[in-house]
């Protein structure tokens, strides 16, 4: 990342300053209490970044996000990689790098969450692989027939939503002791998977991304419902796909 080059205070902090509710600044700071609340943001993990014009607005990292106030947000222009806002109290969020990743592609906004539902899924799908001998690698969360699956959308590029009978598939990255070396598992998760809006970390969590902070918080929303159906289903035996062989008895 290029050598910051901060703006001086006055003009920093007009960058997080607006009465408007969906500025990104504060706009980050209520999504992440909506999060806490839900249960994804609890012991500081997780967190959420807004790409608004030239700019991304980042929450910072090892603070409760529930507490969030818009001068804790970093500020970074998006061309340069330079931040134009970074307090100094603060720590600069270690997903930064994956939430650049997905804006790389695109995104308007960027998801982390610690949900429990995405980490018991893959932990299901980790169990599954290891019964068969299968590499975790090979595997994703594969779900279909579920009414849900209609508010996910189509690939980068393509109208619409999927259909009831498509197959939803999330591919699932191997975790790492360090947030930020998820990067390259991320970026290849990507690349072999250019229809997905999400990319799940083995026993850690979930990346969510879409155009803007509604499709991006809808999206996170629907997959932890599915997640959490998923999880139910297999505790009662039943199949998440019609070929599903690794339901319980």
């Amino acid at each position: 990342m290029a050598e910051q080059q901060l703006l001086p205070s006055s003009e920093a902090d007009a960058l997080v300053t607006s009465s408007d509710p969906k500025h990104p600044a504060n706009l980050i700071c209520t999504l992440c209490r909506g999060f806490y609340a839900l249960g994804w943001v609890t012991g500081t993990g997780g967190g959420a970044s807004i790409r608004h014009d030239k700019l991304i607005y980042l929450a910072p990292s090892g603070v409760q996000k529930e507490q969030l106030q818009p001068h804790d947000m970093f500020v970074m222009d998006y061309a340069s990689r330079q931040y134009l806002r970074k307090p100094t109290a603060l720590k600069p969020s270690q997903c930064t790098p994956l939430f650049l990743a997905a804006f790389d592609k695109g995104a308007g906004c960027c998801i982390h969450t610690h949900s429990q539902w995405a980490v018991l899924v893959t932990l299901l799908v980790e169990r599954d692989a290891r019964a068969v001998n299968q590499s975790l690698t090979e595997r994703c969360f594969e779900i279909e027939e579920i009414e849900q699956i209609k508010a996910v959308p189509k690939g980068r590029g393509k109208p619409g939503k999927l259909g009831y009978f498509d197959r939803l598939r999330i591919p699932i990255i191997e975790n790492t002791a360090h947030e930020e070396d998820l990067t390259q598992s991320l970026e290849e998760a990507m690349e072999k998977y250019p229809d997905t809006h999400a990319v799940l970390v083995r026993r850690h969590g979930i990346y969510v991304w879409g155009d803007d902070p509604r499709s991006a918080t809808t999206l996170c929303e629907s997959l932890d419902y599915l997640f959490q159906l998923a999880v139910r289903m297999r505790e009662l035996g039943l199949p998440w796909t019609p070929d599903d062989t690794n339901r319980q008895k």
